[in-house]
C-alpha cells in the first residue's frame, strides 16, 4: 500500500482513534481496553493496550493506543500502520530505547520489549492474523515486513494521563 493510501485510510480514523485514546485515558482504562472493530475488519471483542515513548527527535512523550495480542505471558503488538510502505512512528521511536511503558486496561507496567525470530515470529504471527484478520490485508499491501514488538512487564507504574503525553498521537 502506498503512504498515500495509508494515510486517506488514516485521516478517515483518525476521529475514531483519538475518541478511543481519550476514553481509554480519561477513563484510567475501565473503557477502551475492549473495543467492537468489525468495521475496520476486526472482531467484536478486540482488546487494546497503550504505550508511551518518547520521541527520538522531539524529546516529546506520546501515546498511543494498539491492538494486542497476549501470548505466554507477553503482550504483543504489531507495527503494521494499515500497510503502509514505512513503518509507523511509534515503533521508530520504541526501537531506540531499550525499554517500554504500557498499559493493558487499569494496569500499566514499565517493561522491556523484543522482537521474535524465526519459528517464534510465525506462531505469534499466525496468532495475531487470527486475533486480528486486518493484519493479512496490511501485510500483503506492502514489502515491509510487519514488526511484531512483544511486550513484557517488569513493574508496575501509575495508569497513564493525558497530560502525560506532550505531543500529539503519533501513527
Amino acid at each position: 500500500m502506498s503512504n498515500e493510501s495509508s494515510a486517506a485510510i488514516s485521516a478517515t480514523r483518525r476521529d475514531w482513534v483519538t475518541e478511543h485514546r481519550e476514553m481509554y485515558l480519561r477513563s484510567g482504562g475501565a473503557e477502551g481496553h475492549i473495543m467492537d472493530i468489525t468495521a475496520v475488519g476486526g472482531r467484536v471483542f478486540a482488546t487494546h493496550c497503550m504505550i508511551r515513548y518518547k520521541g527520538r527527535k522531539s524529546g516529546k512523550t506520546f501515546i498511543t493506543a494498539l491492538c494486542y495480542g497476549d501470548i505466554g505471558g507477553e503482550v504483543v503488538i504489531c507495527a503494521s500502520k494499515g500497510g503502509a510502505d514505512e513503518h509507523p512512528e511509534w515503533y521508530l521511536n520504541l526501537i531506540a530505547s531499550p525499554e517500554v511503558e504500557f498499559q493493558v486496561a487499569t494496569q500499566a507496567f514499565r517493561g522491556t520489549w523484543r522482537e521474535p525470530q524465526g519459528a517464534e515470529r510465525e506462531k505469534v504471527w499466525a496468532f495475531m492474523q487470527d486475533g486480528f484478520p486486518f493484519y493479512t490485508a496490511y501485510q500483503a499491501s506492502t514489502q515491509r515486513l510487519l514488526p511484531l514488538v512483544m511486550m513484557q512487564a517488569v513493574e508496575p507504574i501509575p495508569v497513564f494521563k493525558e497530560s502525560d503525553a506532550t505531543g500529539h498521537r503519533q501513527s
